[in-house]
């Protein structure tokens, strides 16, 4: 495997956090890192391969047809700003 650094600079408290977290794992801040790093990639690339294939060939334009087909009211209480 190969290996490339890169120069992170987080908020002190952020990098405390993250430091108390990997000692409780037994790992290195950096292993610790790297661990989340890579978790965040497969999360998002597990939804954007998700999020495709349930899209299908729909278009912008099917989803604007959609919302032409929805009914003209006014939101509940509880989702006005």
């Amino acid at each position: 495997m190969s290996k490339s650094t890169y120069p992170l600079k987080l908020p002190t408290s952020i990098k405390n956090a993250a430091a108390e977290l990997a000692k409780e794992d037994g790992v290195s801040l950096n292993q610790f890192i790297a661990a989340a790093v890579a978790e965040k990639v497969g999360t998002l690339r597990t939804a954007a391969a998700f999020l495709r294939e349930r899209a299908g060939s729909a278009t912008p334009r099917d989803m604007l047809n959609y919302l032409r087909r929805a009914p003209d009211t006014a939101p509940a209480p509880e989702d006005e700003r």
